[in-house]
């Protein structure tokens, strides 16, 4: 693990990972949860740096089903997925504590938004430079490098660190939309 730069707090059977653990990645992504020879089996959960994490039941390093949960306590559901589509733009943590009184908008899930570097967008997990491709956390370490499907759908979605009017188009948001979305979120 010292190659890698991974760390492992846990149970060990005859010198190898088993038993309960908790396994973190260089990226600050930690499992929880149950192993069985080095692998994820068992019940556990992945707990991203941003405060998501996708809890499961996995088979020999392979999650067998499971499910995503926002770092605002939303679940991600697959067949029933309400929340900023093309049809409803209201944020879970309004429909938890309500809206904002008028003119005092609600730019992000977080009732107060961040402060976006300039050039840069602000996307699910911290900043992201079109140029340089750097996907990086709020404290500006850096995180992944975008594919042009990420890049494309921030570019796309995503708050900007500068004011733009652009006109509301009813037909330009769709379920493509919402399929996007759950490509890159795969990815991660």
């Amino acid at each position: 693990m010292q190659y890698t730069g991974s760390s492992y707090k846990g149970d060990y059977v005859n010198g190898r990972i088993e038993g309960r653990g908790q396994y973190t990645l260089p990226t600050g992504t930690r499992y929880d949860g149950e192993l069985l020879d080095g692998l994820f089996h068992g019940t556990g959960a992945l707990c991203f740096p941003h405060g998501g994490r996708f809890e499961a039941t996995w088979k020999h390093g392979v999650a067998k089903d499971g499910m995503y949960i926002f770092a605002d306590g939303l679940v991600y559901s697959e067949n029933d997925w309400t929340h900023c589509d093309g049809r409803h733009r209201q944020y879970y943590t309004e429909r938890c504590n309500g809206f904002k009184p008028a003119g005092l908008t609600q730019l992000t899930h977080s009732p107060s938004a961040r402060d976006i570097p300039e050039g840069c967008y602000e996307c699910h997990d911290g900043f992201y430079n079109p140029n340089t491709r750097e996907v990086s956390t709020y404290e500006h370490k850096l995180l992944r490098y975008a594919d042009e499907t990420e890049h494309e759908w921030i570019l796309r979605f995503c708050r900007k660190s500068w004011d733009e009017i652009v006109p509301f188009d009813p037909h330009q948001n769709s379920i493509q939309d919402a399929q996007d979305l759950k490509a890159v979120l795969m990815k991660l």
